[in-house]
Formats: C-alpha cells, sequence, structure tokens
C-alpha cells in the first residue's frame, strides 16, 4: 500500500469505491487544490480548468476500483487530470486556430530567462494565454515530462509538430515574460 495513505484516506477511498456521496465529496475536497493546479496549466482560464478538473475527477469516481493502492494516489489522481485535459484539448481542437502569433514566435531572440524573476501567476497567466496546442505541448513535455513521441501519440500529431509547437510555446512565453519583466523594471512604473 501507498505509504503516503492515511488511515482516513484509505476509509475515504474504500466509501469511493461504494460509491458513498460523502466520501467523494471529502475526496474531490482533498486533492481539489493539487488538480486544480495541474488544470489551470493546461487551460486558458479558471472556467475552462473547472470543466477539466470535474471531468477528471468523475473519471476519479468511476475508475475508483482501478487505483493500485501499491502507488500513489497523488500520481494517479495527476494522470487522470493530465489525460481529461489531453482530452478537452482534442474535443476542442478542431476549433482553433494554431497558427496564430507563429511569425511573432519566430521572430524572439536567445535572451537571459526572466522566468526566476517573475511570480507564479504571472507564469501562469502566460501559459495559459498560449493557443491550446502551443500549452499543451509545452505542459507535457516541460512540466509533466512526456517524450515528443508520447506526445505525438496522446495527441494525434507528428512528432515534429510536437517538437514545431514546443518551440514556438518556449519562444513566444520568453518574448511576453520579458515584456513583463521589461515593464516592471522600467524607471517610474509601479511593479504590480
Amino acid at each position: 500500500m501507498d505509504p503516503g495513505i492515511s488511515i482516513s484516506l484509505q476509509n475515504l477511498l474504500k466509501g469511493c469505491q461504494e460509491n458513498d456521496r460523502q466520501s467523494q465529496r471529502m475526496l474531490y475536497q482533498h486533492f481539489y487544490g493539487y488538480a486544480m493546479n495541474i488544470c489551470l496549466r493546461y487551460t486558458a482560464n479558471r472556467t475552462e480548468a473547472t470543466e477539466v478538473l470535474n471531468e477528471g475527477f468523475l473519471k476519479v469516481f468511476t475508475k475508483i476500483e482501478m487505483y493500485n493502492q501499491e502507488k500513489s494516489l497523488k500520481g494517479w489522481i495527476r494522470r487522470i487530470m493530465i489525460n481529461s485535459a489531453i482530452d478537452y484539448y482534442r474535443q476542442n481542437s478542431r476549433h482553433t486556430n494554431n497558427n496564430s502569433d507563429i511569425e511573432n514566435a519566430m521572430k524572439v531572440s536567445e535572451q537571459e530567462t526572466v522566468s526566476s524573476k517573475l511570480s507564479y501567476d504571472e507564469i501562469l497567466t502566460e501559459i495559459q494565454a498560449l493557443s491550446p496546442a502551443y500549452r499543451t505541448v509545452f505542459n507535457l513535455y516541460v512540466i509533466d515530462g512526456f517524450t515528443h513521441e508520447e506526445i505525438a501519440g496522446q495527441l494525434g500529431i507528428s512528432v515534429g509538430t510536437s517538437k514545431s509547437n514546443l518551440f514556438k510555446a518556449k519562444a513566444l512565453l520568453q518574448k511576453r515574460l520579458t515584456k513583463i519583466y521589461d515593464h516592471e523594471q522600467a524607471p517610474g512604473v509601479a511593479k504590480r
């Protein structure tokens, strides 16, 4: 059994397996913040993140019997949230245009990284502003450690498209974060 699971969490899992609504509500509340942070990285705003989160928890509750108690519950939930975000991306990708900002992305020059000088919220906001294709590949590769081959398989795109989307996402983020940083460092400009 996962050593990180307390007795009360074991009872919640048992209750969830028995479709006990109170146990499901408590498990949802326990992992809400953790799961929401994952969903926010993959979506453009809190409304979309909430949709992905709720779909993810629906999967958690309907597939709770599949959870292997020898492994991390948090890791299992993380994987479900990522897969829910990928499903959301697939469902909505045919309605978006992935070519916006491509020219601007190609013009970005190599610059010192400013991400360590900006807040988490500023960086998250800029990640959310990326197109769904760029945002999804960026998160899968940079944050969740997927390979381009895995990303291509998950999203139904070529490895080259995955690499291209990552390059463009990084370039756009670099440009946007540098702009924020430069604005905050300008004389006479009050910091946010």
